[in-house]
């Protein structure tokens, strides 16, 4: 078996190639070539943790792929000197079985999170699109901005974060390092990142919105990946009866994703406002965006059928790469 640390999977995983991959699941998903049930939540309370088994089985034009997450998020973890999430993934022969790799799981979440934005963004945003807006300073923050800036030639990047010197570190780790420009800027405030974004993207673990739908320019589109609870929201309700309304799969976005189940809760939109699975605008199935001034929202919330794909794909990189440990097993 191939063992494949955290930086074997940030050189087995390169931005350009996971969009690509992200944009095969997600049409995987809406042809109904993939098995996934709902990942299964496991509280671990007397640590205050959860963990999540997150598996899937793709069948897709460029091969199956097969394989499991465990992710799991601790929340005393920072205290010990760990990071609060802590995660797997395990590829199997989609034919036998067999074990075939174990993945680190956090690098890879982060990286097919981003790709899965950069995808969506791809096939939704304005071609012209040069000014990035987003919300966050972490992990995710990172990947996005690196996703985002490899599909569309991004000027300029407003960070707003409400701990400034994570802003200004992110700043100071990422600015001007290809395809990232060097035009990266704090913002002060949130209307001030969003006064000239064409694209927006969410990346905090916020229980409220983390911005007003009147500061949005005309045309943007806004990627939220925060919000992976019933109880999340970073998206303002009243934006989402302008906007064309996007999601990565429905049974899960319709469990987990508190950015539409609030709104729908409160009675502003309903089920019947999400417009499409991206998959299905991949597929050629349903429309993506029809004019320059269309408001579009991509929500996601994570599904196994990203980490599979993800997973083949770094798998397929390390062999040829020769990167990784193998061990017997």
């Amino acid at each position: 078996m191939l063992i494949l640390n955290s930086t074997a999977v940030s050189l087995a995983l390169p931005m350009n190639e996971a969009i690509e991959a992200m944009k095969q699941a997600y049409a995987a998903v809406s042809a109904g070539k993939v098995e996934m049930p709902i990942r299964a939540h496991l509280p671990i309370e007397p640590h205050t943790g959860v963990s999540l088994f997150m598996p899937a089985f793709l069948q897709t034009e460029h091969g199956d792929a097969l394989g499991v997450k465990v992710v799991s998020l601790f929340n005393g973890n920072p205290s010990k000197g760990l990071s609060t999430i802590q995660a797997a993934v395990l590829m199997l022969n989609e034919k036998t079985g067999q074990a075939l790799a174990l993945l680190e799981g956090s690098t890879l979440t982060a990286i097919r999170t981003g790709a899965g934005s950069g995808a969506a963004t791809d096939i939704l945003a304005r071609q012209d699109s040069s000014t990035l807006a987003i919300f966050g300073a972490g992990v995710q923050a990172r990947s996005h901005l690196e996703a985002i800036c490899t599909i569309r030639e991004i000027e300029t990047v407003w960070i707003y974060s409400p701990t400034r010197e994570n802003a200004e570190a992110l700043i100071e780790e990422m600015a001007g390092h290809a395809p990232i420009p060097s035009n990266m800027r704090v913002a002060a405030s949130p209307s001030e990142a969003l006064k000239d974004a064409d694209i927006v993207c969410t990346t905090t673990t916020s229980h409220t919105p983390v911005f007003a739908a009147s500061d949005l320019k005309s045309g943007a589109h806004v990627n939220a990946v925060g919000s992976y609870t019933p109880e999340m929201q970073e998206i303002p309700a009243e934006m989402l009866s302008e906007a064309l309304i996007v999601i990565d799969e429905m049974e899960s976005s319709m469990e987990e994703a508190g950015d539409l189940l609030i709104p729908i809760a409160q009675g502003i939109i309903s089920q019947d406002n999400i417009h499409a699975e991206l998959g299905e605008i991949v597929l050629g199935k349903k429309p993506g965006r029809t004019s320059p001034d269309q408001l579009t929202f991509f929500k996601t919330v994570g599904i196994a059928a990203q980490d599979a794909m993800a997973g083949k794909l770094a798998l397929e990189n390390a062999q040829a790469m020769d990167l990784g440990q193998q061990v017997d097993f």
